[in-house]
């Protein structure tokens, strides 16, 4: 996606709407609603979503890079992190003839 940052140099996808790339508009999660692979027909999936987070590098570029190489340094960069349960969830698999699936419990 791209975006343009306010005054302070930042970017808000809650309230600074796309001015490009995979999506359009105002989506707070759409950094990562959003997302595409690098490659066809591989999707974006945590396998183990309770014994660890989902975690995505982020990097700003001076411009619109579609394949960046070692000479592109990124103007910043960082991880951010997404937990999909919480601490102290139990995770019960549900098997019901055909129907698979998983059931979190709190404590």
């Amino acid at each position: 996606a791209f975006f343009r940052a306010d005054k302070a140099g930042e970017v808000d996808p809650g309230r600074h709407a796309a001015l490009g790339g995979s999506y359009a508009g105002v989506w707070p999660m759409g950094l990562f609603w959003f997302l595409q692979p690098d490659t066809l027909f591989r999707r974006l999936v945590k396998r183990d979503v309770a014994g660890s987070p989902f975690v995505v590098r982020l990097e700003v570029f001076d411009g619109l890079r579609l394949v960046t190489g070692p000479q592109d340094q990124p103007l910043a960069s960082c991880e951010a992190e997404r937990w999909y349960v919480g601490p102290g969830m139990q995770r019960v698999p549900i098997r019901e003839g055909r129907v698979r699936g998983a059931l979190f419990l709190p404590p």
